[in-house]
């Protein structure tokens, strides 16, 4: 559904993207991760067609953005960190204008749908400018979801918002992804990536460093943590597993750093020293931390 190929984008000097390449099938939930300034936004804009790319192409249901960006716009939706938000209108004037610009053929019914599906009926006659931030938050989504697209790029859907309105917007996206809508959503938040998507495309510097689904991931038996009943003796042992990197020690707990997957080597070590636990999976945020690590010493 989304296909970017070899996408770069340079201003001057700078390159906020670098030969990025991804693709985006039908119905899949893709979380675009990566810390402040990796070039989110900047692919995400590409996208949309709101931002010229220097080199590369993005594809969005096989029709290229850069030549034909009014069919791509038609069925897709694009909510920026920030939406552009009239606040001297209310809900429903600024939901209607959306869709009165997206040529909705109903602007009326577009606009009841949109607003029952984010949640925004009961406030529909509000101005923008009274309402807290999840709130506007969804009415960025309603401008996004008022022509009813097939696909959805959100940039950064919980910025700046409180622990409670997380959970709100996190529920609602896992409730637009219900069905065959494609979603891309960017973040450099983990939790939203473990709790909306299931897949994950990790960026650095401006260029993709890993992407795969989430199981997949982190499931790489990289790191292994195991708990004994009898410590003495048990780090030498541990470390002596050829494979293993390292060895941390807190308590009866050990934190193994490995080269692959030696959950069976090392479970046989350990049973001499009375092995209580064994956890082989390498958590999404250990991953990341892995990644752009590695992207900084590059």
């Amino acid at each position: 559904m989304i296909e970017v190929q070899g996408l770069t984008k340079r201003y001057g000097a700078n390159t906020a993207i670098d030969d990025v390449s991804f693709v985006v099938k039908k119905g899949e939930v893709v979380g675009f991760l990566g810390p402040n300034g990796a070039g989110k936004s900047t692919t995400m804009r590409v996208i949309a067609g709101s931002l010229g790319a220097s080199s590369g192409t993005a594809k969005v249901d096989g029709v290229d953005v850069a030549e034909d960006p009014r069919t791509v716009q038609a069925m897709l939706g694009y909510s920026p960190e920030v939406p552009p938000l009239y606040t001297n209108m209310t809900v429903r004037s600024y939901v209607s204008y959306a869709a009165s610009l997206k040529r909705v053929a109903d602007v009326a019914g577009a606009t009841n749908l949109a607003l029952s599906r984010v949640g925004l009926t009961d406030v529909s006659h509000r101005l923008i400018d009274h309402l807290s931030k999840g709130y506007r938050q969804r009415v960025g989504l309603a401008q996004a979801l008022v022509h009813d697209p097939k696909v959805l790029v959100l940039d950064e859907p919980t910025s700046g918002l409180d622990p409670a309105q997380r959970v709100e917007i996190r529920e609602l996206i896992r409730t637009l992804a219900a069905g065959d809508r494609t979603i891309i959503l960017s973040t450099h938040v983990l939790g939203e990536i473990e709790a909306i998507c299931n897949r994950v495309i990790f960026i650095g510097k401006g260029r993709i460093l890993a992407q795969d689904d989430i199981g997949s991931l982190s499931g790489t038996a990289r790191m292994v943590r195991i708990e004994v009943a009898r410590p003495e003796g048990a780090q030498v042992a541990l470390a002596a597993v050829d494979g293993v990197l390292s060895v941390e020690q807190a308590g009866p707990v050990y934190t193994l750093r490995t080269s692959r997957d030696v959950r069976a080597e090392v479970a046989a070590a350990a049973v001499p020293f009375g092995l209580l636990a064994l956890d082989g999976k390498e958590h999404l945020e250990e991953v990341y931390l892995r990644l752009m690590s590695a992207e900084a010493k590059a």
